[in-house]
């Protein structure tokens, strides 16, 4: 029992810790590829703790969900990334550990932060609010057509089966092939990456994240950009986790294999931050009335999955 439950306390801590150090070390190759020297991959801890020191400078118009908003935001998307298997399989939270609560608690990070960008009433609130919401209409359907395709021959939601039959029944099929595809699409766009948006800059006509947060301060606006950080890591784990699960600890496992899982996880992460910036630097930004185009590709090839799968399941 206390095994089990340091072992979950452990993933919790893990996510949280690698979160920050995941965005620096992407912004490290970035600048490496640019032929830049870029900062330490430890700046966003500094940032972070430099943020928390600073003083919260607060609307006057703005209401009492704009002071609670971040720390909600915040602890649903740590929930939900602190949900899908890291290092091992069946920890003791894994039956919430749910494809749709998942997406469900994501959602909800969504809502809020849309809502907060409305509250002061500034136009660029409320143009980020509009733009997340238009591309939300289109991401959560994709996201659905994901689930159903890695879901449905793993015969569940639950991430720890969908890792097990991945790692030992899985048979490859052309239909993964569009989910995964898809999946990269949807976590770049959510996440606010190149070519939907570019996090490094504010440009106040392009940017969608940024533009929802320009009010926020000091320790609120730590909270906020740690919660992106963890969105990042979530989607990062949530694709080694269902197509990669190779190096996961099974539930029966001991202390010496969860620590082979953590150093497997860590270098997943980091490749997966890798090829993150690797594609940043050789493709340039849409135009925002492109990005609709963009999010379609991505629930298109999630239909053809579903369909594919269903054909195939048929022969």
């Amino acid at each position: 029992m206390i095994f089990d439950l340091g072992a979950q306390g452990a993933q919790m801590a893990l996510v949280l810790i690698l979160a920050p150090l995941l965005i620096g070390f992407t912004r490290k190759v970035k600048a490496r590829l640019l032929l830049r020297r870029g900062a330490s991959i430890f700046q966003p801890y500094r940032d972070l703790l430099r943020l928390l020191r600073k003083e919260v400078v607060l609307a006057h118009n703005a209401s009492w969900l704009f002071r609670s908003a971040p720390y909600v935001i915040f602890a649903t998307t740590w929930v939900a990334a602190a949900l899908v298997p890291t290092f091992a399989t069946g920890l003791m939270f894994s039956w919430s550990a749910d494809l749709i609560v998942i997406i469900a608690l994501l959602g909800s990070a969504r809502f809020f932060l849309a809502l907060v960008g409305m509250d002061v009433g500034t136009s660029f609130g409320g143009i980020g609010s509009s733009r997340e919401t238009m591309f939300a209409s289109l991401a959560e359907p994709a996201m659905i057509m994901i689930i159903f395709v890695i879901a449905y021959p793993a015969g569940s939601t639950q991430l720890s089966e969908v890792a097990t039959y991945m790692s030992s029944d899985f048979q490859l099929q052309v239909s993964h092939g569009f989910a995964l595809i898809a999946l990269l699409i949807v976590a770049i766009a959510e996440n606010g990456r190149i070519p939907v948006d570019n996090p490094s800059t504010h440009l106040e006509l392009t940017m969608v994240h940024e533009a929802m947060i320009l009010e926020y301060s000091g320790r609120h606006l730590a909270v906020i950009e740690l919660a992106a950080s963890l969105k990042l890591l979530l989607y990062i784990s949530l694709i080694t986790c269902a197509f990669i699960p190779w190096g996961l600890a099974p539930q029966t496992a001991g202390l010496g294999m969860m620590t082979f899982g953590v150093i497997a996880y860590v270098v997943k992460l980091l490749a997966g931050g890798f090829v993150l910036a690797v594609f940043e630097t050789t493709i340039a930004k849409l135009r925002v009335f492109r990005v609709p185009d963009f999010l379609g590709a991505g629930l298109m090839l999630g239909l053809l999955g579903t369909l594919l799968l269903f054909v195939s399941r048929s022969l």
